[in-house]
């Protein structure tokens, strides 16, 4: 990478100015100063372009702001991969934060551990203000290990804060969703440039979680699955074809992607699926997965957000 740091702290956003204060914050108070601040304003109506325009003329730490037009989440990822030229790149989304020596630990970690035979480093997440991390600590004697592996594995399936090489990420493809769909979760890329390598473990505090409960992604699942069902069939197809992608999470996966096809109108679900035995074979657990999430939003009427 040409950059003379080491990491991009990127930030996609969308109206949180009230909470983008907070974060600015974290990143002024760190003891290790080798990182930017890459913004990108998807679309935003509040004042995040004159605040961040105020954070610039501050001048405590380096920001680039990239403003664009509301596309979702995914969107923001896409345009923060083609800008970042630093080694490593980690999201911090704009209601979280970063304790105080998160760039330290991440700097010092790889200055020891990081080489090519690593896709970056994961960390942990905290409850805000807490000294909870989200899901508890990686075991003690773990020092490494695959991402999906974390989970499909039950080694820890708490959120976790993923540190990437840049020249890994940007050799995905940009995420392609679908009109009316905002709902394209990001894990798509990271997933797929993980499948190879390994990624080092870090039993360490990298972000505070704030959760936002009228807008997080985490909080809306259910009703994410009626508003961006093709989104989550790619997902599926994608996750389905990993490496590290094992058969009991593969059942999972076919089920979840029978049930949002159903929701897409699919009639292609069978000849599109990578793991077609096993999806005719769960086929009625996905069919009942789908009334269940019918049930769970009361009502099958897909909510078309017009804006992330």
């Amino acid at each position: 990478m040409s950059s003379d740091r080491l990491l991009t702290v990127f930030t996609p956003t969308y109206n949180r100015a009230h909470t983008l204060t907070r974060l600015y914050k974290s990143l002024c108070d760190q003891t290790c100063k080798d990182f930017e601040w890459l913004v990108i304003d998807d679309g935003s109506m509040d004042d995040t372009a004159n605040l961040i325009e105020g954070c610039i003329e501050e001048g405590k730490i380096p920001i680039r702001y990239i403003y664009k037009e509301n596309g979702g989440l995914y969107t923001g990822y896409n345009t923060a991969y083609a800008n970042i030229s630093t080694e490593l790149n980690v999201c911090i989304d704009s209601d979280d934060y970063m304790p105080e020596d998160a760039i330290a630990i991440i700097k010092e970690s790889w200055s020891k551990y990081g080489s090519s035979n690593y896709a970056g480093l994961t960390g942990l997440d905290f409850y805000a203000g807490t000294s909870k991390p989200i899901g508890g600590f990686f075991p003690d004697n773990l020092k490494e290990g695959y991402l999906l592996d974390l989970y499909i594995k039950g080694i820890h399936r708490g959120d976790s804060k993923q540190v990437m090489r840049t020249d890994l990420m940007k050799k995905i493809p940009p995420m392609v969703g679908f009109p009316d769909e905002k709902n394209f979760n990001p894990i798509y890329l990271i997933l797929q440039a993980c499948d190879e390598l390994p990624v080092i473990l870090l039993n360490k505090n990298l972000c505070y979680v704030d959760y936002q409960d009228s807008d997080s992604m985490s909080k809306s699942i259910w009703r994410q699955y009626l508003d961006s069902p093709n989104s989550f069939v790619k997902q599926r197809i994608m996750e389905m074809r990993l490496k590290r992608s094992n058969f009991l999470n593969n059942i999972r996966l076919a089920i979840h992607y029978t049930s949002s096809c159903i929701i897409a109108h699919d009639r292609d679900w069978l000849k599109k699926s990578p793991k077609k035995f096993l999806t005719l074979l769960t086929s009625p657990a996905g069919l009942l997965l789908y009334f269940y999430i019918l049930l769970k939003n009361k009502a099958y009427r897909p909510l078309k957000d017009k804006r992330h």
